[in-house]
């Protein structure tokens, strides 16, 4: 198969691209993310049709943040979007005229990096995203593992901390709510209300409060020095890097790809992640160590690997 087309659906826009078989984007647009469930849908078709129109395309690929079912056709729960048992598939079909497959938007990001990004080379991956959340994709022996229901890899869900932080999902304690951007800002605010002289920068770069601390703030206070914003990321990469070798008590990788937009700050967040990673794995002294590596492809990720996947058939 040759021309697919990727969709990555966000929170406020939906990205669409034809990527050929390499991996390159072709051709790409941007529509804003309509309100409604069934304006999704339309906007979906909307962009394929646009970044088609010079190009010979087989198949779209689709991303979207929640559980979608085996078949890789409907949307079982989406919360951004309020889609419930949604359809996806057939009615982009319908719209389209072309076949599609329907992939969670973490396994897309995780398939691309395998494919085309820094998981290229290996057979056994794991991939986490830190973004607002955390999302993952699980891919072992070169094959992408959904579970029986096309659920797995939810690893933002799982609880670490019993009884602890409630989370959106209507869980406590989940891993999302100590290892991902929201949780980065809540150390920051925290850490800043506590010992205020010791985040001047990062205070400066919001409203003078710790509520006016925004995660860019965090990022680029830490690029400066501030004691407070440094200590929010290692904290966030004890959590992430505890996380990820309990991952690896169950997979066995031979490489963590860390993506999302927290990963965006390099060795600031992956060198303390490595360090937990080795502090927390079990018989660590005695056995080989995946390797923890940034993600390559950024934000294209979803958008390629939902591409190939579509390819994949």
């Amino acid at each position: 198969m040759g021309l697919t087309i990727g969709v990555d659906i966000g929170g406020t826009k939906i990205a669409a691209g034809v990527v050929d078989e390499e991996g390159a984007i072709r051709a790409t647009c941007q529509v804003p993310t309509p309100p409604t469930p069934e304006g999704v849908v339309d906007a979906i078709a909307d962009a394929v049709r646009t970044v088609s129109v010079d190009h010979e395309v087989e198949a779209v690929g689709i991303g979207a943040a929640g559980y979608v079912d085996d078949k890789r056709a409907t949307v079982l729960f989406a919360p951004n979007i309020n889609w419930r048992h949604e359809a996806l598939k057939d009615k982009v079909e319908q719209r389209v005229g072309l076949p599609v497959v329907v992939e969670n938007d973490a396994n897309a990001a995780a398939w691309g990096e395998y494919r085309f990004g820094a998981g290229q080379g290996h057979d056994d991956v794991i991939c986490i995203t830190l973004g607002t959340g955390l999302g993952g994709g699980v891919i072992i022996g070169n094959k992408l593992r959904r579970g029986r229901f096309g659920v797995a890899g939810e690893f933002g869900h799982i609880r670490v901390v019993p009884d602890g932080l409630l989370c959106g999902c209507g869980s406590q304690g989940c891993w999302e709510q100590y290892a991902s951007g929201r949780a980065l800002v809540r150390y920051a605010r925290q850490r800043a209300a506590a010992a205020p002289e010791n985040a001047t920068v990062l205070l400066g770069l919001g409203d003078g409060t710790p509520d006016g601390i925004e995660g860019k703030h965090v990022s680029q206070a830490a690029r400066s020095g501030d004691p407070v914003a440094i200590d929010s990321f290692r904290e966030l990469a004890r959590w992430a890097g505890s996380g990820l070798a309990d991952l690896a008590s169950l997979f066995d990788p031979s490489a963590f790809i860390v993506g999302g937009g927290v990963s965006d700050e390099g060795d600031l967040v992956l060198d303390p992640i490595r360090k937990s990673f080795r502090r927390w794995l079990v018989g660590g002294q005695w056995r080989p160590h995946a390797q923890v590596l940034a993600a390559q492809l950024g934000g294209k990720a979803g958008l390629v690997g939902a591409a190939d996947l579509a390819r994949q058939g």
